[in-house]
């Protein structure tokens, strides 16, 4: 396993168990086995790290599906049960991050560096909708960035309801959950034809 492996192994790991605040670039180097220069010759600084640690160590969702392929329906399934998992998992990390206004200001101006942060699930989201609208898949007058802050919005409430039930261990929502989020807003996306292939 590469040192940047092991490296970022090591950041999910604490930044699960102490949340992004407290998790320190010194702590992550040492749980990962190597010198604290090291850690910063794969990572510019701990934004970095964390951003890489939400994209390689996190269940994914932010990758989005391509526009014209599958159904609308399909796509928006995938992209909420990842998003319920994802946020689920991600509460523990950021959570003690929202608690200091200091720390969220300032990584709320180390993200924008980087064109991050937890708006840019919804941007993304909105994008494809906006590509399904211009291919006819989508109707010509649906809402696509309010269909997508009402999808991911119901992600981050769903997921924050489980993990505070339940933890960020055991079992996830089901797909199915992730389907009866989408079918109220598909609803309102999709044109008068009915669902497209």
């Amino acid at each position: 396993m590469s040192a940047r492996e092991r490296i970022l192994d090591a950041a999910a790991d604490i930044m699960r168990r102490h949340g992004v605040a407290r998790a320190t670039t010194k702590e992550i180097a040492k749980a990962a086995g190597y010198s604290e220069a090291l850690l910063y010759k794969h990572f510019r600084d701990k934004e970095e790290l964390m951003l890489n640690v939400l994209k390689e160590r996190m269940p994914p969702f932010t990758a989005m599906c391509v526009p014209g392929e599958g159904t609308v329906e399909s796509n928006l399934v995938a992209v909420v049960h990842g998003g319920l998992r994802f946020y689920r998992r991600a509460f523990p990390m950021m959570g003690s991050m929202l608690a200091q206004r200091r720390l969220l200001e300032a990584s709320r101006e180390s993200l924008r560096k980087y064109g991050a942060g937890p708006q840019e699930p919804v941007r993304a989201l909105a994008r494809y909708l906006a590509a399904e609208r211009d291919l006819g898949r989508v109707a010509a007058d649906a809402g696509t960035e309010a269909a997508a802050a009402l999808l991911m919005g119901a992600c981050f409430q769903q997921a924050f309801l489980l993990y505070f039930a339940e933890g960020d261990e055991g079992p996830d929502l089901p797909e199915s959950f992730a389907r009866d989020l989408v079918r109220p807003v598909l609803a309102g996306l999709l044109p008068e034809a009915g669902p497209l292939p």
